[in-house]
């Protein structure tokens, strides 16, 4: 069932949505071109958009898959891991991974036997914020804020802060100085709701 929302929802969760495809894979080139032509504005996410926008300009798919396997796959290891367990504790599979399947299982959402990336994956995490700012998943009053406030705000400004200062970051870097101020801008406005 999804729930009737509004516009500024549903331009949060299209926001989300974009995050959460860059970091679950690389764009190819349908998805750079279409991110080449959004123009932005002039408050703070309108100035990253349109700079992410210029980023996809100077780049090519094959770049960007290059820039995405040294980032987040590697030989042996990705420059950056992009899961709350990681950022929260310093080691893959812990107790935030336990928490997010807990949340996962009170929202209904089961976890796909073919997905090979554990559930903290931020990509994943903010797959379902979307969902939760579409209405896509049906929560109770503030449980949108509370998953936030859980999964995403302890630890994901400071991964896209790491992003954009990641050596093999050059279209990444807008991914994450974008990721970094749409999280700021959502901290805040969760904040004035409590």
């Amino acid at each position: 069932m999804t729930l009737a929302v509004d516009d500024v929802d549903q331009l949060r969760a299209q926001q989300y949505d974009l995050l959460a495809v860059l970091l679950g894979r690389p764009p190819g080139g349908d998805l750079l071109s279409a991110i080449a032509a959004l123009k932005g504005g002039d408050s703070v996410l309108g100035r990253e958009v349109a700079a992410l926008g210029k980023a996809a300009m100077t780049t090519s798919p094959d770049a960007v898959e290059r820039e995405y396997f040294e980032l987040f796959v590697g030989v042996g290891r990705g420059e950056l891991l992009p899961y709350a367990s990681y950022y929260l504790t310093g080691f893959l599979n812990e107790r935030p991974l336990a928490r997010v399947r807990e949340d996962f299982a009170v929202l209904g959402i089961e976890r796909d036997e073919a997905m090979t990336e554990p559930e903290d994956h931020l990509a994943i995490l903010l797959d379902v914020m979307a969902g939760l700012a579409a209405g896509r998943f049906p929560v109770e009053g503030g449980g949108e804020r509370a998953f936030f406030l859980r999964h995403i705000a302890p630890w994901a400004e400071r991964f896209f802060a790491d992003l954009e200062r990641a050596r093999a970051a050059r279209f990444y870097r807008a991914v994450g100085a974008l990721g970094r101020a749409f999280l700021e801008v959502e901290a805040v406005a969760f904040a004035m709701d409590a």
